[in-house]
């Protein structure tokens, strides 16, 4: 793959992951209405934490165009990632019990609750991929 479409790759990919989690967020807590959203995972998910994921995706979107040239912000969007995937894997392990009974109730949010470490170790992997590209060059 030449560079312009790597480059084009890397800027949707920041794209999307911006969009995930705008559009993510908002869908998941009902533009911030669930409160059973908030209280599943305050730790994490507050409504204050949620914006903050917001602010996240707002700052994907803003490198999107350089990112193939900035590989410290790559490794610190990698990292940040790689802790929400942790957040994740505790909440699922200890918590998993209860999707059965959110899906019930709500399976949008029983579908972002079993699926969000997944989205985002895949984010926290092509940020990692595109910041060592990035050092490469």
């Amino acid at each position: 793959m030449n560079s312009t479409a790597n480059n084009r790759l890397i800027f949707l990919g920041f794209i999307a992951a911006g969009f995930t989690n705008l559009f993510g967020m908002l869908a998941a807590s009902e533009f911030f209405s669930n409160s059973a959203f908030h209280e599943l995972s305050p730790e994490v998910f507050s409504p204050f934490g949620t914006f903050m994921v917001m602010v996240w995706g707002l700052a994907y979107l803003a490198v999107a165009k350089q990112a193939h040239q900035l590989p410290a912000i790559c490794f610190v969007f990698a990292f940040e990632k790689a802790i929400y995937v942790y957040t994740w894997v505790i909440w699922i392990s200890s918590k998993s019990d209860m999707l059965p009974i959110i899906q019930e109730e709500t399976p949008l949010l029983a579908l972002f609750y079993s699926s969000y470490g997944l989205i985002d170790l895949a984010y926290a992997l092509f940020f990692a991929w595109v910041g060592i590209r990035a050092l490469q060059k």
